[in-house]
């Protein structure tokens, strides 16, 4: 599985990067450059399914987590810095139960191993209702999509995933068939027999209901070192709702002695 990537800054401590289902690597360019000025080199990756990186099934996170083994050799990259983003976040999490010591520190944005239950049918039953061969704008898709997401920012986020094929036609960065199918996967709990004794931070927003207090229990279970850290004024897309904040919070826990 050849990922897609892009490279951020030339030298310093390597840190990955992974988007969220319906993501891609262009959602965490902005923010990027501010982690990258504090001395790291960044590697923002498509998860398959996503973006760039090829549309193979299936969409699963021991299948996602080999992806990113496969990304760490493939580039002889040393002890990196894992974070991922929800669905990117269970991928490093998977990871790290998987392949432990491969690894230095592991950032989670908004999610807990938990299992989580289906919570997108209304949106893939949008997504899906849009005839991509047929329409001819993207005002034209919107419209189709806000009968299923009346929220417009969630919609704009879903439609970045929206090109122009080279045969001047409409085409998706995701592949809806896969997502539609395997969704039900991307709620999976993260299980492990052994703990994950490497330093782990948990951020989430306030305003998300994605990691409860109660949560840390069962995070601690399996990252005996997790800490929390909640960023106010935040939804489940902190690291786009409060962006300095973010890089704040990231920095004070990267710039931690192990």
């Amino acid at each position: 599985m050849q990922l897609n990537y892009k490279k951020i800054g030339d030298s310093g401590k390597p840190l990955l990067i992974l988007h969220g289902v319906f993501g891609f690597l262009d959602n965490w360019l902005t923010i990027s450059k501010a982690i990258a000025d504090h001395g790291y080199q960044l590697y923002l990756v498509d998860q398959r399914n996503h973006g760039r990186s090829p549309h193979e099934a299936p969409l699963d996170f021991p299948t996602l987590a080999k992806d990113l083994e496969g990304f760490i050799k493939e580039h002889n990259i040393e002890n990196p810095i894992l974070l991922g983003h929800s669905m990117g976040g269970k991928t490093v999490m998977e990871y790290a139960v998987t392949y432990p010591g491969t690894f230095e520190k592991l950032v989670i944005v908004d999610i807990g191993p938990k299992g989580y239950p289906i919570h997108h049918t209304k949106i893939l039953e949008g997504l899906n209702a849009i005839p991509i061969d047929q329409i001819e704008s993207r005002n034209e898709a919107d419209e189709i999509l806000s009968r299923y997401e009346p929220i417009l920012a969630v919609r704009q986020f879903l439609l970045k995933n929206l090109y122009r094929s080279d045969e001047g036609g409409f085409a998706w960065r995701f592949n809806l068939p896969v997502l539609t199918s395997d969704m039900p996967k991307v709620g999976a709990e993260i299980k492990s027999e052994k703990q994950v004794e490497a330093p782990a931070l948990f951020i989430r927003g306030a305003n998300s209901h994605y990691i409860q207090d109660e949560d840390m229990v069962g995070i601690k279970e399996l990252f005996p070192q997790a800490k929390l850290e909640t960023i106010q004024d935040a939804g489940h897309w902190v690291q786009a709702e409060q962006p300095k904040a973010f890089v704040s919070v990231l920095m004070n826990f990267l710039n931690e002695t192990i």
